[in-house]
């Protein structure tokens, strides 16, 4: 260990460090500094980690701390009172906070550029955050937010926070000056007394046979306390969100099916020690070879991926009329094939979990899963416990977009908890994130889709197959998806679709924002196009032709009977279109549908507790998980305008005090459902106040609801009534280019039923372009035999804010009579249509249409900064 001293903060620190650390470790575990985060150490390409050294910002997982060595050093703790208290206002005032994991290391950078720079423009604000990522906002607000303290810091007057919970306002996010300031806990800043640390031994292969696991060497260095494998799991070893075919170690005598499978876990005194540990154990292996080809994984030769299961997961079939005929007696028909790619969730704070033991053999879990309950039904399952005996608790997340659905450490911390009889927190690095939580499914698309002489539409047959990996996850289910909306807003008399999900020895591929109706929209807004062309219509006029109305049928059948507000987004957009198009740009257009709620036969629900605290306030209990989207924020403000109670009142939690498993916060349903819940729950508390009682009056008084939602039917129905979804969301999408070919400005019309808080509703969308931009021009994780070729976060392609163009989002509101006061999820839909827009705007650019993502060949792509990334 080598002495260190510095000044942080003004308080001059000595410390003992490893040589191999950097500042970031002195800083966090040396001194205490929780503001600097983790999201991708050792790589310095987030800026989640950002310190001032000697007057310099630097990012501290990449500055060895040796080099500190008589360093002034500052962090967010040691800004002023002022200073902190005008980050928060800011950042609240805006709505430039979400998850709010990767802010407190830009409202560091912002006060170092406004000390500096104290009327910077928008464009050198953005210049000045490129070390940052942010994949929830979209950069927009938080440049509006940097905007606003340097607006305070000239004494002109900014905006107070909103405290009016009502419906329609924007309502301060709940929490977010915690979140600004870094004051918020996520599970990786959590700590015990005697807390272990613990570490992963992940396969080096796509596809092998396990023929030995030896420990010993690793079991006999200091400070390893304890090393478990397959054998050492009390209950059933494989869990599964539907399928039970992902084990949570891997076995001798078994084969490791992807480079994410676990097969042992550490724990030592500290991080460092449980890592060289998990390096020192020999695994032994037969290497065989990978399946990584979904087609072939069909073929009847082709070796079983999954011991579980067969090499076809799952397939979805839609038919509604004759496609043959309808084709035959067509005026215009168009056919292509249409590929889109894995994608990295890349939220920023990696995976992690806390788990404790209790009295009388019971556990206690911190999860930032984006389903506890889920995650306590397969963690006891693992353990041989009972539900009961686990306590879990929401830790909310930084990021998640549907890469937090499935179990990731959860299982191997509680065994090493129940195991030394200790608490344990495994938190993931970057590298090991990217190789074990599913991804974006890649899908190749095949489609045929005719049209009449005027343009109006007659049939589609489309043909979905999809790379779902190692394992089950949600893959059939983002295939049904994609089938479900394989005609996109459009009415469709004849439909013919089939999709496919197949296991392959490849990452898996599960959940992710869009959930398969971002793939199909790409490949049937490109065939909305190409008829255009083919009867010289104007694209818009030939979306104004087909897109849905009330009383219309969807792809799978069901009756759109209540709130679709498709033309009224068509129409929102359509002076830009027309302006954009006069001023000779290359403009192109996508419209969008997106179903809120499971749906598809899914038993679902909402539930939700008020209690009174003795401090006369009430704790709202739900069972989704907020994970950055405002969930809470959202749900306080229904029990606010319910009850008439000030919103300062509420104080949302998420735990299993009550029995409120709900499923995983899915399918942009949590307001929906858990708005519905919160409503009922409200009413109740609202009649016995109007009867006079005050919240005194009421302590420990427990106010439940809990909403079945069970009467949609299968995808493939044809018995009538046909209901596969509760309600859908609808969006028009403009993506005009300048007059070198790059993305100058998105305009974006969505139908959100009701926007329940208007600041949080339009910085979902934002944030929603934001990664269908990436997913357009520049996101891909390229994999080879298997293994991902890099894990750096430039390389993965997501964009940074000198990246990003003007984003002008126009709020719909179509009345949602399902949903609390008329809202529904708007969670997903922003990013449904964007990669067909910009597709359409560059081949009205340069006459080119593109058939795959990402369009890295592009003039739009090729003035990003970022995803570079190509296989070797």
């Amino acid at each position: 260990m080598t002495p260190l001293e510095f000044v942080l903060n003004g308080s001059r620190q000595q410390v003992l460090v490893d040589e191999r650390a950097s500042l970031f470790h002195a800083l966090r575990e040396q001194c205490g500094i929780m503001s600097v985060k983790d999201g991708c150490l050792p790589q310095g390409q987030c800026g989640c980690c950002l310190a001032i050294v000697n007057g310099a910002p630097k990012v501290t997982c990449a500055f060895p701390a040796t080099r500190a060595a008589g360093a002034e050093i500052l962090t967010l703790e040691g800004l002023s009172e002022d200073d902190r208290e005008l980050c928060a206002r800011a950042f609240a005032v805006a709505g430039g906070v979400q998850c709010g994991f990767c802010i407190p290391g830009i409202a560091l950078r912002a006060t170092w550029l406004l000390d500096r720079r104290p009327s910077p423009t928008r464009a050198e604000i953005a210049k000045a955050i490129d070390t940052h990522l942010c994949r929830c906002t979209g950069y927009q607000r938080i440049i509006d937010a940097i905007e606003l303290m340097a607006r305070a810091r000239r004494g002109e007057p900014i905006p107070g926070l909103v405290d009016d919970g009502r419906v329609g306002e924007s309502l301060a996010r709940y929490g977010s000056a915690d979140l600004v300031l870094g004051l918020r806990p996520y599970v990786g800043d959590l700590t015990r007394a005697n807390l272990l640390y613990g570490a992963l031994v992940l396969s080096a292969h796509a596809r092998a046979g396990v023929l030995g696991i030896d420990t010993r060497t690793a079991a006999a260095l200091p400070g390893v306390v304890a090393i478990v494998t397959a054998a050492d799991v009390p209950g059933d070893r494989w869990y599964g969100l539907i399928e039970r075919d992902w084990p949570g170690l891997v076995a001798v005598g078994e084969e490791v099916r992807c480079v994410g499978d676990v097969l042992a876990a550490v724990a030592a005194c500290d991080d460092r020690t449980a890592r060289d540990a998990a390096r020192l154990i020999a695994v032994e292996y037969e290497p065989l070879p990978p399946v990584l080809d979904p087609e072939a994984a069909l073929a009847s030769s082709a070796p079983r991926v999954n011991p579980r299961h067969a090499n076809l997961l799952g397939r979805s079939t839609i038919r509604r009329g004759d496609v043959d005929a309808a084709l035959a007696a067509s005026a215009h028909v168009v056919s292509g094939t249409w590929a889109t790619q894995r994608v990295e969730h890349l939220f920023l704070e990696p995976e992690s979990a806390l788990a404790e033991p209790l009295d009388n053999g019971r556990l206690r879990l911190y999860t930032q899963g984006q389903g506890i309950f889920d995650d306590r039904r397969q963690v006891a399952g693992f353990l041989g416990m009972a539900e009961a005996d686990i306590a879990v608790e929401l830790v909310p997340n930084g990021g998640a977009f549907g890469g937090k659905e499935d179990m990731s450490v959860q299982a191997q911390t509680a065994l090493l908890a129940r195991v030394t009889n200790r608490p344990v927190r495994i938190t993931l690095s970057r590298e090991e994130s990217i190789r074990i939580h599913p991804k974006r499914h890649p899908i190749t698309m095949h489609y045929t889709v005719g049209c009449d002489e005027d343009g109006r539409l007659t049939a589609v047959r489309g043909r979905m197959i999809g790379d779902s990996g190692a394992y089950a996850s949600v893959g059939a289910k983002v295939l049904e998806r994609a089938a479900g909306h394989a005609c996109g807003p459009y009415r469709v008399p004849n439909v013919d679709v089939e999709s496919t999900a197949v296991y392959t020895n490849n990452p898996p591929s599960g959940a992710m924002r869009g959930f398969g109706a971002n793939q199909a929209h790409f490949a049937m807004e490109g065939c909305i196009d190409l008829l255009a062309q083919k009867i010289r219509l104007d694209p818009w006029e030939m979306r104004w032709r087909n897109v849905v109305q009330q009383g219309d049928t969807f792809c799978t059948g069901q009756v759109l009977d209540k709130s679709v507000g498709a033309r009224k987004t068509l129409l929102a957009v359509k002076d830009a279109y027309d302006s954009a198009r006069r001023a000779g740009r290359a403009v192109g257009i996508a419209c969008g549908i997106k179903n809120s709620g499971i749906g598809n036969g899914v038993q679902e629900w909402g539930k939700v507790r008020l209690v009174v605290e003795r401090d006369r306030s009430v704790t709202l209990y739900n069972g989704y998980t907020e994970m950055g989207q405002g969930l809470l924020t959202v749900l306080t403000q229904f029990a606010s305008t319910v009850t008439g109670l000030p919103a300062s009142v509420f104080r949302p939690k998420v735990d299993s005090t009550f029995a409120l498993g709900c499923g995983q916060t899915t399918g942009s349903r949590a307001t929906l459902f858990g708005g519905r819940a919160v409503v009922s729950a409200a009413e109740k508390l609202k009649a016995d106040l109007d009867r006079g009682l005050s919240l005194g009056d009421l302590v420990e008084r427990v106010y439940a609801a809990d909403v079945l939602v069970d009467d949609t039917t299968a995808v493939g129905s044809t018995a009538p009534p046909i209901k596969t979804h509760t309600a859908f969301g609808y969006a028009t999408q403009l993506c005009i280019l300048d007059e070198r070919g790059r993305i100058d400005r998105i305009v974006a019309a969505h139908d959100v039923g009701r926007a329940v808080n208007p600041a949080l509703c339009a910085g979902q969308i934002e944030g929603s372009i934001h990664m269908g931009l990436g997913y357009a021009l520049t996101e891909e994780l390229v994999c080879e035999n298997g293994m991902p070729v890099t894990f750096k976060l430039r390389d993965l392609g997501v964009l940074r804010a000198q990246d990003m163009p003007t984003i002008e989002v126009m709020l719909v509101e179509e009345h949602e009579p399902e949903g609390p006061f008329g809202a529904k999820g708007v969670g997903e839909i922003g990013l449904v249509p964007t990669a067909a827009a910009v597709a359409s705007a560059l081949e009205a650019f340069d006459g080119v249409r593109r058939y795959r993502l990402p369009m890295k060949d592009s003039p739009a792509a090729r003035a990003m900064s970022v995803g570079k990334a190509r296989a070797r």
